[in-house]
């Protein structure tokens, strides 16, 4: 299913920001997450790591229980919980896979993972020096920019424009007129 993802409690919205490092990504998704919450709209997000990243802490007791080889290890309070589990040398799971995991809510907005075909915004600054993404990716709908990237063929939204890049999102999804 293009733009959605089936959960335990029917299809959840998919739709992604894609764009090199430091493009604004997120910058751009903690506009629009409180943007989306005003509008009663449940969402979630689900961000690709590009490096070894840890979000435990050496001493701690989840980091020891995984460095004695637990493959999942659930830390839980009154505030919130986290799953954490170890590949050791699984492959990295898929977009799919990890979208399975989640809790269904109205939309998961998706950072990065810009391979994975789904529909997705593109945050592009040409002031980066990075070539655009959209001339090759067809899963690519609009571009939002600080600046009208040359041969543009697709919509383009003012990057600094949170409202209008919220309301651009619901529509394409179908959550709003």
């Amino acid at each position: 299913m293009r733009g959605a993802a089936r959960g335990m409690e029917g299809v959840m919205k998919v739709f992604g920001l894609a764009g090199w490092s430091g493009s604004g990504k997120t910058t751009l998704l903690l506009g629009v997450l409180p943007l989306l919450a005003r509008r009663g709209i449940r969402a979630s997000t689900m961000k690709h790591a590009h490096h070894a990243f840890d979000v435990d802490k050496p001493g701690k007791d989840s980091y020891r229980h995984r460095e004695a080889g637990a493959t999942e290890v659930m830390v839980a309070s009154t505030q919130r919980w986290a799953l954490m589990h170890e590949l050791r040398d699984e492959a990295e799971p898929s977009v799919e896979e990890l979208i399975a995991r989640m809790t269904p809510v109205d939309l998961l907005l998706i950072e990065g993972f810009k391979r994975h075909s789904h529909p997705k915004l593109e945050i592009h600054r040409p002031a980066l020096g990075k070539p655009a993404l959209w001339p090759d990716d067809p899963d690519i709908v609009a571009v939002a920019s600080d600046a009208a990237p040359d041969g543009l063929t697709l919509p383009l939204l003012p990057l600094d424009d949170h409202e209008a890049i919220c309301a651009f999102i619901l529509r394409q999804v179908g959550l709003g007129a």
